[in-house]
């Protein structure tokens, strides 16, 4: 956690290409986080998650985020990757064929990317602020995207529910997803057999699973042997599909866990469970807005 801020981005820079490949050579944003938490030895599981208190302003930000964030816009810079939309990360002919086993970020990113960096970012600062020299601008650490902060929100209040709500809610959500909730199993809170809801899928060809339901509304991680013993509780009620929530994360051992077997068990964390409610705009309301591209920050003058 101590490493500085530039290093950790010089590390990350191969690792986006690594998972870049791994995925096919162009993903979401939260696609190519995801297979660095699950596959990365380079970059600690913890450290993704990471939480800092800004001193100025006392709000909770992921160091994590700006790192990602300048290592992708580096490699953009440098040619290695293209954003061919909003939220999209794809790997151009120069970062298919590199090789990674002699990867210099200092030598062949940041000789290339730094001025290109800093002449981009002084134009942004003197289209947005004017009026304001460039030392008095924040340095990022408190810039947190709106997308981060309705999802900090989000979580936070999940936390604050009881688990009787917590499991209600979760409920409530698969349901959305598609599973017809049984009334009879996990529903009380007491004596529910290991479980927190139970249900129906139909597929498209009109074949129905049995689904089981586990809600945890935790600060840690989830570990395997969480796993293992929800796994057991659905051995009780014959369920042939899982769905395991969490308001936190789960280790790399309980993902592997959660694979193994005939009855792979759905993970659902809480980036995925605001990704889910705004994909099935469950309590919530969608506002839509626009972000400019930085084409008309860094337009001729």
């Amino acid at each position: 956690m101590d490493i500085p801020s530039l290093e950790r981005e010089n590390l990350l820079m191969p690792e986006i290409i690594r998972c870049l490949r791994n995925l096919g050579g162009i993903a979401s944003r939260n696609q190519v986080v995801k297979e660095l938490k699950e596959a990365s030895d380079i970059i600690p599981e913890d450290y993704i998650d990471f939480m800092r208190e800004s001193q100025r302003t006392g709000n909770s930000y992921k160091p994590f985020n700006f790192q990602y964030s300048y290592a992708v816009k580096h490699l953009v810079y440098a040619g290695f990757v293209e954003l061919p939309k909003r939220g999209t990360i794809k790997l151009t002919e120069k970062g298919r064929n590199v090789d990674l086993n002699d990867f210099d970020s200092e030598r062949m990113v940041r000789e290339i990317s730094e001025p290109i960096f800093i002449e981009k970012s002084e134009k942004e600062m003197k289209k947005k602020f004017p009026n304001i020299k460039s030392e008095e601008v924040n340095d990022g650490e408190d810039s947190i995207s709106q997308e981060d902060q309705w999802k900090q929100k989000l979580i936070a209040a999940l936390k604050d529910f009881s688990p009787q709500k917590f499991e209600l809610f979760a409920r409530s959500l698969v349901n959305a997803m598609g599973v017809d909730i049984d009334e009879r199993i996990g529903i009380k809170y007491i004596a529910d057999g290991g479980l927190d809801g139970f249900g129906y899928i139909t597929s498209d060809d009109f074949r129905t699973t049995r689904v089981a339901i586990q809600a945890k509304r935790w600060e840690g991680k989830v570990s395997s042997p969480e796993i293992d013993k929800f796994r057991g509780a659905m051995d009780k009620f014959n369920a042939e599909f899982g769905i395991f929530i969490t308001t936190s994360d789960f280790t790399r051992d309980a993902i592997a866990a959660s694979r193994e077997g005939t009855r792979v068990i759905t993970l659902i964390n809480g980036d995925k469970i605001a990704d889910l409610i705004a994909q099935h705009e469950l309590y919530v309301t969608p506002i839509t807005t626009y972000v400019l591209d930085e084409d008309f920050y860094y337009g001729k003058e």
